[in-house]
């Protein structure tokens, strides 16, 4: 499998199997997401879908769904300025950074001012890796807030970044 460029879309009800695909190895090694390793087909794609979640899907040229995000509010109300998103995406597609680089777009376009990664476990690397090239910075370390299912208790951490140019920065916002 070789990095291509994949088309990114909104999901769609056809897509859950697709989807399904994607987040089951991921849930099941529970090395990368505070959701139960339990979990089956319904719950996950409950969760996933959830009305909140503004949901999209990668697919590869030959129409294989190889990843998929979504956005939402980080916070309601006073913080729904700030966006938030998870990922899922098929190694070996170049899925993970194609999403980032998509989202980001359309979290400005969708009027957030930033976005906020609120649990990255500190041992997933690649996705450290991405969200640092993509302009994240970490903003804080949640101690020993994962349980690992080979290492224990490993840090979560808060990854941050502004998405309005300078000039449209609120005032106090240095």
């Amino acid at each position: 499998m070789s990095e291509s460029k994949l088309v990114i879309r909104p999901a769609q009800s056809l897509d859950r199997e697709g989807i399904w695909r994607v987040l089951a190895p991921v849930l099941k090694a529970g090395e990368t997401y505070a959701l139960p390793r339990t979990w089956g087909r319904r719950q996950a794609l409950g969760y996933w879908m959830a009305v909140e979640h503004r949901v999209f899907v990668a697919e590869s040229p030959d129409g294989e769904i190889v990843g998929t995000f979504y956005l939402q509010d980080n916070q309601s109300g006073g913080g729904r300025h700030v966006g938030n998103a998870a990922f899922v995406a098929s190694p070996g597609y170049g899925a993970g950074r194609q999403m980032g680089e998509f989202a980001l777009k359309e979290a400005q376009a969708l009027g957030y001012r930033a976005m906020q990664f609120n649990f990255v476990v500190s041992t997933n690397n690649r996705a450290i890796a991405l969200w640092t090239r993509l302009g994240f910075r970490v903003v804080g370390t949640l101690p020993g807030a994962f349980n690992h299912p080979e290492r224990g208790y490993v840090d979560a951490l808060v990854m941050w970044k502004e998405l309005l140019p300078s000039e449209q920065r609120a005032p106090d916002a240095a």
